[in-house]
């Protein structure tokens, strides 16, 4: 048993280097990047992201467009908006906010950005080049050296890689199995030659499987799932999870109170993968005018 308390991996403290870092680089090179985000209708929560959104591009140097647009707005119209921005030199980058309205068909959205702009990452192209390896730092052979990775698995590594735990021949688990991160998490990791399990609603004595990791990923969605019997002595515990707990308060998929006390290194919620998210749009957003112009 580890009797030690882990160690917290700072997500808004890594953010803030890596955005300080990218805010030097533009103002060095004196870059003028800009990132379009399109907000479709008043969810709440749709726009406090899209503030933080703007507030990092700020810290960054980075040129915000907002286009917010209303709840009736016709796939269409979202569409010819699209294709105006793809074609806007000035813009970089651009994210459509989601959840979309449910009359609009989100994978259509998705595949009409531009993939040089998908700074989501949400692309088949995008996601299919994680597959065939091109996320890997250093690239493989013949490979294009910059390229746009998933915001929230690529956060996730950034916070792996601070712990200065070596990823190569470590037994991951990833719960969740989601287009946007379980799928990508898994192929990351994969391609820093860990060996991978993918965990979801089927897997049978879920924690069985969890207790097997050296590095636990949780992106489910369902409060203090991840409770400390799960969780293997002195494992990496990453926690995607962004829930409400019976009081109300904001928790992850992992009961922290517990866990921390088997664990290595994990992360806190808040502060630990959502800052690091929107820190990889940042640097996604860099990275994609570097591919715009070779750079």
């Amino acid at each position: 048993m580890n009797n030690n308390t882990a160690n917290i991996l700072d997500g808004n403290a890594l953010a803030k280097q890596v955005k300080s870092a990218i805010a030097e680089e533009i103002k060095r090179d004196n870059l003028q990047v800009g990132l379009a985000v399109i907000i479709v209708g008043g969810d709440p929560a749709s726009r406090i992201y899209v503030n933080h959104k703007k507030k990092d591009c700020e810290e960054c140097g980075i040129v915000s467009y907002e286009y917010a647009l209303d709840e009736s707005t016709t796939q269409d119209e979202l569409l010819e908006l699209i294709e105006k921005i793809n074609n806007d030199s000035k813009i970089n980058g651009v994210i459509v906010q989601q959840p979309l309205p449910k009359h609009i068909a989100v994978n259509e959205i998705n595949e009409a950005v531009s993939p040089l702009k998908d700074v989501d990452a949400f692309r088949a192209d995008t996601v299919g080049r994680i597959m065939i390896g091109e996320s890997v730092n250093p690239p493989q052979a013949g490979l294009r050296a910059e390229a746009l990775r998933p915001c929230t698995p690529a956060g996730c590594m950034e916070l792996i890689k601070s712990s200065g735990v070596e990823v190569s021949g470590k037994e991951c688990v990833v719960v969740g199995r989601s287009n946007i991160v379980g799928k990508p998490m898994a192929l990351m990791l994969l391609n820093e030659s860990a060996t991978v399990t993918v965990c979801h609603s089927r897997t049978r004595d879920l924690g069985e499987v969890t207790r097997r990791a050296d590095i636990l990923v949780s992106a489910v969605g369902i409060a203090n799932l991840i409770k400390a019997d799960m969780v293997k002595d002195g494992a990496v515990v990453i926690d995607v999870g962004m829930n409400r707990n019976s009081e109300g308060k904001l928790c992850g998929d992992v009961d922290f109170e517990t866990v921390q006390s088997k664990a290595s290194y994990i992360t806190p919620v808040p502060g630990g993968v959502g800052p690091m998210t929107r820190a990889m749009l940042m640097q996604n957003t860099l990275t994609a005018y570097k591919m715009q112009y070779k750079v």
